[in-house]
C-alpha cells in the first residue's frame, strides 16, 4: 500500500482529517510523569493511545527527540504506532534538504530506521535533493510550500515571474516531482488566502499537511473552506501543543483525548457542507 492509499483509507475509516504532532517537551510533562525515568516514552504512548480514535495519523517531530539524545525513544514511538495503529499514517517531521549521498542517508534514516510512511522535506536545493526520497515510490514526500510561521514570507512570498515563490513550489511539486503520485505540500492554516491559492494550483489530488491550528491560532472553519478538496477532504490538519498539553494532572491523557475529539468534531462540522 502506498502512502496516499493509506492516507485516503485513514481519512475515510477514521472520518478524520486531524493529525496529532508528537512534540514532547520535557519541561511540559504532566506532573505525575515528571519523576519517572522513562517519562518521555510514557507520555508519547499515552498521547498516542488517547488520541488514536480521533485522528488520521501521527506526526513525530524528530528534533524533540534528537536534541536530548532520545532517538531510541522515537524509534520505539514509530514502532508502537505501526504495530498498534497500522492503519494510521505515520509522518516523520524532519524537514530535510540536502543532496547526493547525504540525502540518501537521510532517506534511509526516515524510511528504513524509523520506517515512516512519509517525511517532510525542504525544496530549496531542488529536485536532486528530493530524488532519494522519491525513489521510494510507496512513501510520501511532503514538501514545504507556505509554512505557518510569519517569517516564511521572507522567501516564500517573493514575487517571481509574476507570482509568489510558494506557488512556483506548489506547481513544481504537483507537475514535476509527483510523477508517481507520492507528494504532498506543507501549507499553514495561519494563511488562509495562500492555502486557498495552493489548493487551486494543485487541484484535488495532492494532500496538504496543514499546521497552525490550536496554539498557533489558525481558524478551523476558514482552513477547511480554503484547503479542502471537492470531496471535503485532502488535508492532514495538524495540532500539537493544544492537544499534547491539554492537561497536566492525573487526567492528562483524558484531557488530550477530549481535545483531540473536540478538534476532530470541529473539523468535521466545518467540512460537512463541502463534501460532494
Amino acid at each position: 500500500m502506498t502512502f496516499h492509499q493509506k492516507l485516503n483509507a485513514a481519512w475515510q475509516e477514521q472520518d478524520s482529517l486531524l493529525m496529532v504532532g508528537i512534540d514532547p517537551d520535557l519541561d511540559r510533562m504532566p506532573t505525575p510523569l515528571k519523576h519517572e525515568g522513562d517519562q518521555l516514552w510514557h507520555f508519547c504512548r499515552g498521547i498516542i493511545d488517547a488520541t488514536a480514535p480521533y485522528v488520521c495519523g501521527f506526526k513525530p517531530q524528530i528534533a524533540y527527540f534528537a536534541s536530548i539524545g532520545a532517538e531510541s525513544v522515537l524509534q520505539t514511538v514509530c514502532d508502537y504506532i505501526r504495530e498498534h495503529y497500522p492503519k494510521l499514517a505515520l509522518v516523520l517531521d524532519a524537514k530535510r534538504g540536502d543532496i547526493g549521498s547525504t540525502a540518501e542517508h537521510y532517506a534511509r534514516e526516515v524510511f528504513e530506521r524509523y520506517q515512516a510512511d512519509a517525511v517532510t522535506i525542504s525544496p530549496y536545493m531542488g529536485m536532486d535533493s528530493a530524488l532519494p526520497y522519491l525513489a521510494r515510490r510507496d512513501k510520501g514526500v511532503i514538501v514545504l510550500c507556505r509554512t505557518s510561521n510569519a517569517g516564511g514570507a521572507d522567501l516564500q512570498s517573493l514575487e517571481v515571474a509574476g507570482r509568489p515563490l510558494y506557488l512556483h513550489v506548489a506547481d513544481m511539486v504537483a507537475n514535476k516531482w509527483n510523477e508517481h503520485g507520492q507528494c504532498g505540500l506543507v501549507v499553514g492554516a495561519t494563511f488562509e488566502k495562500e492555502l486557498e491559492a495552493v489548493r487551486r494550483c494543485v487541484g484535488d489530488d495532492l494532500p496538504l499537511l496543514v499546521p497552525g491550528i490550536g496554539a498557533q491560532g489558525g481558524d478551523i472553519g476558514k482552513t477547511c473552506l480554503a484547503g479542502c478538496n471537492s470531496q471535503g477532504s485532502g488535508m492532514m490538519i495538524n495540532s500539537s501543543r493544544a492537544i499534547l498539553y491539554a492537561g497536566s494532572q492525573d487526567d492528562w491523557a483524558q484531557k488530550a483525548a477530549e481535545a483531540a475529539k473536540q478538534t476532530r468534531d470541529a473539523i468535521n462540522a466545518a467540512r460537512a457542507p463541502l463534501k460532494a
